[in-house]
């Protein structure tokens, strides 16, 4: 017999929503026997162009390490930035 699900509260604001499911299990909430697989093929991350002034010497640095990993240099720099901001926190 399946055990009974607790209700989900409703929450005031996203970060208030965050904080809770840190610390539940979501499976005391939600019957996982019944989710279904969805895709969400045509989302993309909203993103927005920049003009960024490097010293030549940087950006060719970037460029070799980038092409070393056989990435575009430009998704290598968003990476390495993400990683650097989460490093901060």
């Amino acid at each position: 017999m399946a055990k009974p699900l607790k209700k989900t509260p409703k929450f005031a604001t996203e970060k208030a929503e965050r904080q809770f499911w840190r610390t539940q299990d979501s499976s005391d909430h939600v019957d996982w026997s019944q989710a279904k697989r969805v895709e969400f093929s045509g989302l993309k991350p909203s993103t927005k162009t920049i003009s960024l002034r490097l010293p030549q010497a940087l950006l060719e640095g970037i460029r070799a390490a980038a092409a070393e990993r056989d990435v575009p240099y430009q998704s290598l720099m968003k990476v390495w930035l993400h990683e650097k901001l989460h490093s901060l926190k």
